[in-house]
């Protein structure tokens, strides 16, 4: 068996929701998926999205087919592994998101040929797990109890606020969250890098009190020294690892400083599964919860589903507010049912009903 074709169909994505995490609202209306497939010599066809909401496809799928098809061309699928580490060997050509959704479309291949479900391909643990709301940044403390109420009448069972990105107003937001929900209810904050040591330990302080389940990301992504500072001074568990880790070489250095009380993943900022299965792995050698950030598109969330319902150490499943904001080129999407659970479908691979009808009438272009 071997690979005898990689393509990329770019597909516009219209009428987008307004939406901000970490920076400004995205600007415009409209951006681009691009559905990549890897095509064997018997048939077998291995499928992921690249790009997202933010970041069109469009700027990375020619550096993919650029840099990336020669790699795989007459190579086996199956050997996985061993085409990683060709894939890690031009990141600085490509970018991480590139080999993140090869990987994927490698994964989803593997798991089609054995005619299992990609999370019993990956060991399988468990079918389902409890999702979270993750909200957007809202401008006011009245808007995210909205939005938090409407969620929890939904079945929501976690909220995990990205809030103002100011110290005083955001342990405000937390708190009204706090009141409005019950002392009962779930709550996270992840404050995306935005305070220095100083704030970081006024709001960590606070939500402490509150009982806040995490605290993710309160300083800069490398801010090492602080971390570990931060992690003896504080209580309620530091989250961090989301952003500047991009190879398993990377996160060692976040454990044995114990600077984090988990690790973090996702498919375009760790380059695909086999990252995020090996540093999993490596959490729970050391006592640690791997939990998965939202990654970008609707196939690339369909496979965090399947790797984190295959994991011992994953808890919960990230879902970015407002929701369908993120969903696009499915038939069907992921939904939580009357328990607040996600439940992986049970087809082979990814099990992905994708909407080639869709790609097909939004096609912008077709590289190969």
């Amino acid at each position: 068996m071997k690979i005898v074709d990689v393509k990329v169909t770019l597909f516009a994505w219209e009428n987008l929701e307004d939406s901000a995490y970490h920076g400004p609202a995205i600007q415009g209306k409209e951006t681009n998926l691009g559905l990549v497939e890897i095509i064997t010599d018997n048939g077998f066809i291995g499928e992921a999205f690249l790009g997202s909401h933010m970041k069109p496809a469009s700027i990375d799928a020619d550096n993919l087919l650029r840099w990336i098809k020669p790699i795989l061309l007459e190579k086996d699928p199956r050997n996985r592994e061993a085409i990683n580490v060709l894939l890690h060997q031009v990141s600085r050509l490509t970018g991480l998101r590139c080999i993140g959704a090869v990987d994927v479309a490698l994964w989803d291949l593997g798991a089609k040929i054995a005619n299992m479900p990609l999370h019993q391909f990956l060991g399988g643990y468990r079918t389902s797990i409890r999702a979270y709301a993750s909200s957007q940044r809202l401008p006011s403390k009245a808007a995210y109890i909205e939005q938090a109420l409407g969620l929890k009448e939904k079945g929501w069972t976690a909220y995990k606020i990205h809030p103002p990105m100011d110290p005083t107003r955001d342990i405000e937001v937390c708190g009204a969250v706090r009141e409005a929900l019950g002392n009962d209810y779930r709550l996270m904050l992840d404050s995306t890098w935005a305070y220095d040591f100083i704030d970081g330990m006024r709001v960590g302080r606070a939500i402490e009190e509150m009982d806040y389940y995490w605290f993710e990301d309160p300083l800069a992504d490398n801010d090492i020294h602080n971390y570990v500072t931060m992690r003896e001074k504080l209580k309620i568990p530091i989250m961090a690892t989301e952003y500047p880790v991009g190879s398993l070489r990377d996160y060692p250095i976040w454990i044995t400083q114990r600077a984090t009380d988990f690790l973090r993943g996702d498919i375009p900022n760790k380059g695909g599964i086999t990252t995020m299965m090996k540093t999993a792995h490596l959490a729970e050698a050391f006592g640690m919860r791997y939990e998965i950030h939202h990654s970008g598109n609707s196939l690339n969330n369909l496979a965090n589903l399947h790797v984190s319902v295959a994991l011992r150490n994953c808890e919960m499943f990230e879902v970015l507010q407002p929701d369908g904001s993120h969903k696009y080129g499915l038939l069907k999407e992921l939904e939580i049912d009357k328990d607040g659970l996600i439940h992986a479908p049970e087809g082979p691979g990814l099990g992905a009903q994708i909407d080639y009808e869709l790609i097909k009438s939004k096609t912008i272009q077709v590289l190969s």
